[in-house]
């Protein structure tokens, strides 16, 4: 099959390269890509240029296309290519909704039952001011209401760090969500769905915070392992049946049937599981330490999501462990520097694999494009010895004030 995955970062990386390394595929065209892409396949258009995807998938005669980003999926690109008969693995625009709107997806969890904290909304920026002012409940979480490259959301722990934070990232009409706080582990677990069936895949845990210790400004995410030992077999079982399943049956009584991944953020402590967001497509980073953990055939539940043939499909993982440490550039979540050169990767042990994200080829060299550049990923019998691999794999890459967090995994390793 001939596959077209949307996106240009470490995620859209490790889709391609699972979909050609299991067997899936006999091309696989990255749409923009990045400068891990191998040039043939790299088609510079971009992931808003609807038109311009659909004319390419025709052009060549794509057999599938499969959206990695929450923008166009929130913009409607599915709806768009399906319409025009190219199959698409992800949801439809109003689906997506469950991630472009957190107002939308927290009434969805109250509708069908699905635990998650309390909350509060607002469409009044006056009105979230005198509610700080009259609350003595800290911390507190303020997330906005629309997709904001997971950086949306505060966690104030006094009302001087709730009103700086509306102070910068809330203006006037904009709609916000205040929930309660919920102290825990937390876990992400993605489940393949054809809008009937769901299939939970293997619990990862990602690091959101830029530095050490889980200290500093929120990310995209700094790295991640997989499996996620808080995640045990039977929560696991309780996440596809109390959180997944209802949601999907909900969305499907609805008129909105749910096609793709369903990605649920969530807070355990002890038994008690509650939903912090949910996603609409695979995570990045937890992407790149799932995917080599998987036995099946990418390609083959990517089909059955779409064809609705995912009733008995048995997912199967390595009993192995996986982790991704991102490297980034200096100065990231903030502003950074691009276009330094990158060296090192040519000197990368066997076992380890570096999923590209920010980076840009010029020739035979490459440079840094983006905030997160690189996610270097090791699997091994055990975390240990994954995390030992990938460390060392990322001791072997320099590029000028690349920074990196040194506790990727420190959760499950103590």
């Amino acid at each position: 099959m001939r596959y077209c995955v949307i996106g240009s970062g470490g995620r859209e990386h490790a889709i391609a390269w699972r979909l050609m390394t299991d067997g899936s595929a006999d091309e696989v065209y990255v749409l923009p890509g990045n400068g891990g892409i191998d040039e043939r396949f790299r088609v510079r258009i971009g992931i808003d240029d609807f038109e311009g995807i659909a004319r390419f998938c025709s052009e060549k005669k794509m057999d599938m296309v499969v959206v990695g980003p929450e923008v166009p999926l929130s913009a409607g690109i599915s709806d768009f290519l399906n319409e025009r008969g190219i199959r698409t693995f992800g949801p439809s625009r109003r689906a997506a909704m469950l991630e472009g709107s957190k107002i939308f997806a927290k009434r969805v969890m109250r509708a069908c039952g699905v635990p998650t904290g309390d909350y509060r909304e607002f469409d009044s920026r006056d009105e979230l001011l005198r509610h700080i002012d009259s609350t003595s409940t800290f911390p507190m979480v303020i997330k906005l209401d629309g997709l904001a490259a997971g950086k949306g959301v505060g966690i104030p722990e006094n009302r001087k760090e709730a009103r700086a934070f509306v102070d910068s990232m809330v203006a006037d009409g904009m709609r916000v969500l205040v929930e309660e706080y919920l102290d825990g582990e937390e876990a992400s677990v993605l489940g393949i769905c054809d809008g009937r069936n769901v299939v939970p895949l293997v619990a990862a845990q990602d690091h959101k915070r830029a530095y050490d210790g889980d200290r500093g400004p929120n990310t995209g995410g700094m790295g991640a392992y997989a499996p996620a030992p808080v995640m045990t077999a039977e929560l696991l079982e309780r996440v596809r049946r109390e959180v997944l399943a209802p949601t999907i049956e909900g969305m499907s009584k609805e008129g909105t049937p749910f096609k793709g991944i369903l990605y649920a953020g969530l807070i355990i402590k002890g038994d008690d599981i509650r939903v912090l967001e949910f996603n609409v497509r695979f995570g990045d980073p937890e992407t790149q330490v799932i995917l080599p953990l998987l036995e099946n055939r990418l390609g083959e539940l990517f089909n059955a999501s779409v064809d609705g043939a995912l009733s008995g499909c048995d997912i199967r993982f390595a009993r192995k462990s996986a982790i991704t440490v991102v490297m980034a550039s200096g100065g990231y979540p903030g502003n950074y520097e691009k276009g330094r050169p990158i060296a090192g990767l040519d000197a990368i042990p066997d076992g380890a694999i570096v999923f590209h994200a920010g980076t840009e080829r010029r020739g035979d060299e490459l440079y840094t494009a983006g905030g997160r550049v690189l996610n270097v990923m090791a699997t091994g019998s055990t975390l240990a010895e994954a995390r030992d691999a990938a460390y060392e794999a990322v001791g072997r890459i320099s590029f000028e004030g690349a920074f990196f967090r040194k506790d990727i995994g420190h959760r499950a390793l103590g």
